[in-house]
């Protein structure tokens, strides 16, 4: 980044930032670019790291089994390698077979994967699975990490021989060390180790008498340590036996290192990737804690986040069991400075560090704790004035050090520079202090920068009114509790709240009422009116909220009386159907008892018969007739459904998606749809956010 200092890392507590990220990393190069961490201004690169992040948090989130990475730094091996005749230890191969074994894992697990990762997949490009340094490794060391017996045949037979003669020796000196015990010759420890040689602890007054090498003595003198004369030529024999074997270990490792050193790219693309796997898995980590995600990238500068966090004040507060609220600000073409006024403690400075420390966060790599919908530009400078800096050293008051910042700041600041000032103008005489500041903040408009700033001072309020594309806001307050809300305001300036404050605090009206008797009346009653228009606006919100509510309840109840009038109508249809039916069939069967009646076995039944005969048919014909009359009404019907949805307006509700805009079908609040759950949707209108089927929202955009 063009301009970006310690001092803006200071203000916005970025370096707290890069020792949480540091603390995250498991080898030390990405533990140093952790410490090292800063802003850069190239977008293609600041995308590329995002999308890294944003990727592997993904796959961590789903809950897919990325490899962990169990590796360690290589440079000393790859270093070594690159001298000719040079020999690695058992060490050096432990870390290049675990290497190894990590990438074929991440290898295996991209496979397949370049639609889903392709960044890290980008990674891994120069990479295969192979097992080149994997079985040689593994036919020369154990599961340990040791030269395994089987390494060659020679080794096998060095080791062979030297458990034989470890056996013989120490069958010799249990043999002399019983017959000296028998004689009690031997202190209480019997035996000791001295430099790695097996030696029997003699009583000193006895030294003379036992045949063997004298290795030391015990502090006091009264224990003697002897190798027993037996085994000196087997210990002898022994030794050379550990120089045959440091010998044929070292032609092994010899052997393994021209293997390694034919597949020194191999080592160097592992040690790299895997480097880069650590810095990114630490950038997600960290991610994962603060809750965080890759916002929308814009083409040119420029801020609008959605439900953002402070992620050092969300874990401070979360530590101490209190709520965090989020801040949604914008800073666009029509509005790119901001300024914050309201009551002390009300959160003003708390929003601009937010603004800038993600800032500060996405520019250098790292996932916000913001809605996935927010959209964030870059810029070329952060520029910042937070807090007391005097300096003693150079002695130089608060208020020098301001001046001496905002020199810095005219002088590099233009149309891509993001500015944070915290109490804007403070440290001088009000009046003058105000006009100077009010200069400043003129000077630094017309540079175009984009900007966020605090401030007390009324004439900065009326000055951000003024222009075109600078805005007013407010840290909102509840004015009967006098407690802070904690959340921004756009459009108007606030309310300080100094006498309000005061005597909340316990200071006498007596004293307030002199307090305010020193000022030009016209301060002190537009002060009480800008407190007077935050409760309004609070009351009207409030009640907006209300008839919401209230539509939403509305809708919701006569969605349910639909519902059940349609259900009793067609009950009450259904019931009518029965009846009829019902009674037909007693009449048919009236009809049908008086047939059987009059029906005369062995006798003439003709005219009986031609009368059923008679009777059928007008049954038949009346049955055909209910046909046509129920297949002419059921056309009747799909007509008129036609011709009442051509009539009924097209609420477009299949179109309706996640961010699109939408209202109530019989609300007129335009509301945004927060995200959808099978046919419910969760809709934000206002400061109200709800639940409500899709079914009863008409889509607008």
């Amino acid at each position: 980044m063009l301009h970006f200092d310690e001092q803006v890392a200071s203000d916005l507590e970025f370096d707290r930032i890069r020792i949480l990220l540091a603390a995250k990393t498991l080898q030390p190069t990405a533990e140093t670019r952790a410490l090292a961490l800063a802003p850069i201004k190239n977008r293609r690169s600041i995308i590329k790291t995002l999308s890294e992040t944003e990727e592997l948090r993904r796959i961590k989130v789903e809950g897919e089994p990325f490899p962990a990475l169990e590796f360690e730094e290589m440079q000393n091996e790859i270093r070594l390698i690159e001298i000719r005749d040079s020999v690695l230890d058992e060490a050096s191969f432990t870390k290049i077979s675990r290497a190894s074994h990590t990438v074929n894992q991440i290898v295996k697990f991209l496979q397949n994967k370049r639609a889903e990762y392709p960044r890290l997949n980008d990674i891994q490009k120069d990479l295969v699975y192979t097992k080149d340094l994997i079985d040689p490794i593994a036919k020369v060391f154990d599961a340990k990490g040791q030269i395994s017996d089987n390494a060659s045949p020679t080794l096998s037979a060095i080791r062979e021989k030297m458990t034989g003669l470890r056996r013989k020796i120490s069958r010799n000196f249990n043999r002399v060390m019983k017959d000296l015990q028998g004689k009690d010759m031997l202190a209480d420890i019997r035996e000791g180790f001295v430099n790695n040689r097996r030696a029997l602890a003699v009583e000193s007054t006895y030294k003379r008498r036992v045949n063997g090498n004298v290795l030391g003595s015990s502090t006091a003198g009264t224990i003697t340590f002897i190798e027993p004369g037996t085994i000196i030529p087997l210990n002898h024999e022994l030794e050379i036996l550990r120089d045959d074997e440091r010998k044929e270990k070292r032609r092994i490792l010899k052997e393994l290192t021209r293997i390694a050193r034919r597949n020194l790219p191999l080592i160097r693309n592992y040690h790299t990737a895997l480097i880069e796997f650590d810095w990114i898995q630490a950038r997600t980590r960290l991610s994962l804690d603060f809750n965080a995600c890759m916002p929308q990238i814009t083409k040119h500068p420029g801020i609008h986040l959605i439900e953002s966090y402070h992620p050092l004040l969300v874990q401070t507060h979360q530590s101490m069991g209190k709520e965090t609220h989020p801040q949604t600000l914008q800073l666009s073409k029509n509005g790119r400075i901001v300024v914050i006024s309201g009551p002390n403690a009300g959160g003003k400075s708390i929003t601009l560090k937010t603004v800038g420390l993600l800032q500060v966060m996405l520019q250098s790599g790292l996932l916000i704790p913001a809605d996935p919908k927010s959209e964030v530009g870059f810029f070329d400078s952060i520029l910042t004035d937070i807090g007391d800096n005097q300096s003693i050293e150079n002695q130089l008051s608060t208020y020098s050090y301001r001046l001496s910042r905002m020199r810095h700041f005219l002088k590099v600041s233009d149309a891509k520079s993001l500015l944070l000032l915290d109490e804007f103008g403070t440290g001088s005489d009000p009046e003058l202090g105000g006009a100077l500041a009010e200069v400043f903040f003129e000077e630094l408009y017309e540079r175009g920068v984009f900007g966020v700033i605090t401030t007390h001072y009324a004439n900065i309020k009326s000055r951000a009114a003024e222009l075109k594309q600078a805005i007013n806001a407010s840290m909102l307050f509840n004015r009967e509790t006098l407690a802070p809300l904690f959340k921004l305001e756009i459009g108007n300036p606030g309310s300080s709240f100094t006498f309000e404050v005061a005597e909340t605090n316990g200071i006498s009206p007596a004293l307030i009422a002199r307090a305010k008797s020193k000022l030009d009346i016209r301060k002190v009653e537009l002060d009480a009116l800008i407190g007077d228009l935050q409760k309004g606006k609070a009351n009207l919100a409030k009640l907006t909220n209300r008839q919401l509510r209230a539509e939403v309840d509305a809708e919701k109840t006569a969605m349910e009386a639909r519902k059940i009038k349609s259900q009793f109508s067609e009950k009450s249809i259904a019931l009518s159907e029965a009846t009829e039916a019902f009674n037909i069939a007693i009449a048919r069967g009236k009809k049908l008892n008086q047939f059987i009646d009059r029906f005369k076995p062995g006798k003439n039944n003709t005219a009986l018969l031609e009368e059923i005969n008679k009777f059928l048919a007008v049954e038949n014909a009346r049955k055909e007739e209910a046909a046509q009359r129920k297949a002419r009404s059921s056309v009747r019907a799909k007509n008129a459904s036609i011709q009442s949805d051509k009539r009924r307006p097209n609420h477009r509700s299949d179109e309706i998606k996640k961010g699109s805009t939408v209202k109530l079908r019989n609300g007129k609040e335009r509301g945004e749809v927060m995200s959808i759950q099978g046919k419910t949707a969760t809709v934000m209108f206002g400061a109200f956010k709800t639940r409500v089927g899709i079914n009863k929202l008409t889509f607008l955009k």
